[in-house]
């Protein structure tokens, strides 16, 4: 079995005194993508630019494509593509000169190369466009063009969809299940649960620790730490407390018009509903739901 395309140990960055990346250790095996799941701040960022050679580590070591990250950064950054939050394109180029322009930097001098890694990314009919003129969804293709331009079988991802709609962001996902079909492993940060929900395993970070990192299967059944009830009931502030004054209920949260319980496993729908109106709760509808990511992370975090 080939040797993991990335390796952690004990990855830490401090800056001053505020630690951003936590003792992290992860590994990433080839044609996987990974999602590095968390809110701002968590460290996620900080981590890929480690991993890039564009920080060096406190304490803690990492191999990428077979290279030390920090002693031997060129080489990894002349085989890993990096789309940064905010990638630097130039407004007053097209996107056909942006790609050339970076590509150059790649020493890609190949017209064919760059007119297949735009269309790759559908950006054929838009490529004498100015970036200027461009909608958050194609300039989001054209960094990730950029970041292709030079084939590399390792694809940092940092907040990819970031500003965009979701109909972009769900076209920028087939995309990266055409690259990982094509045998790119990717590692992508972002703070959407519902993303994270389309990667092949997910890692969680918080407060610069990396809490958990499995499929998102896995997580959802270990973390959890037990049933979901979708539940309308009232009034609103008294259902909020359920957890306090309900038998059984570990957790209440808003989810859109009504509540999302986490109770104790095998509590069943008659007991809960028997606990809600003895704590003064009209209950108007109750049901099973499924565990999101979203639960995975509250439960992690939490602990």
């Amino acid at each position: 079995m080939p040797d993991p395309v990335v390796i952690t140990e004990n990855l830490t960055r401090c800056f001053g005194d505020f630690t951003a990346v936590d003792h992290v250790s992860f590994s990433v095996e080839a044609g996987e993508i990974v999602g590095y799941l968390g809110p701002n701040g968590s460290g996620k960022t900080t981590t890929i630019r480690m991993l890039l050679g564009l920080y060096e580590p406190t304490e803690g070591k990492a191999t990428v494509l077979g290279f030390d990250a920090f002693r031997q950064s060129e080489e990894v950054r002349k085989r890993a593509g990096y789309m940064s939050q905010k990638f630097a394109l130039y407004d007053d180029l097209t996107a056909w000169e942006n790609l050339v322009f970076y590509g150059g930097i790649y020493g890609i001098r190949d017209r064919k190369r760059i007119e297949a890694t735009l269309t790759l990314v559908g950006l054929t009919e838009h490529k004498t466009d100015l970036a200027r003129g461009l909608s958050a969804g194609w300039r989001q293709r054209l960094a990730l063009a950029i970041a292709l331009v030079h084939q590399p079988k390792l694809l940092f991802l940092d907040e990819p969809t970031s500003g965009v709609d979701p109909s972009a962001r769900r076209s920028f996902w087939d995309l990266i299940y055409t690259l990982a079909a094509e045998g790119v492993t990717i590692l992508v940060t972002t703070h959407y649960m519902d993303e994270a929900e389309y990667c092949g395993r997910v890692g969680m970070m918080r407060e610069g620790r990396l809490l958990a990192l499995d499929t998102p299967a896995v997580l959802k059944k270990q973390a959890v730490p037990g049933d979901v009830w979708e539940v309308s009931a009232g009034p609103l502030q008294v259902a909020l407390n359920a957890h306090a004054t309900c038998v059984g209920v570990l957790r209440v949260g808003l989810a859109g018009d009504h509540l999302r319980m986490i109770t104790e496993r095998g509590l069943s729908e008659d007991e809960l509903r028997l606990g809600l109106k003895s704590a003064g709760l009209r209950v108007e509808r109750l049901e099973r739901g499924e565990p999101t990511l979203e639960d995975v992370f509250l439960s992690l975090a939490k602990g």
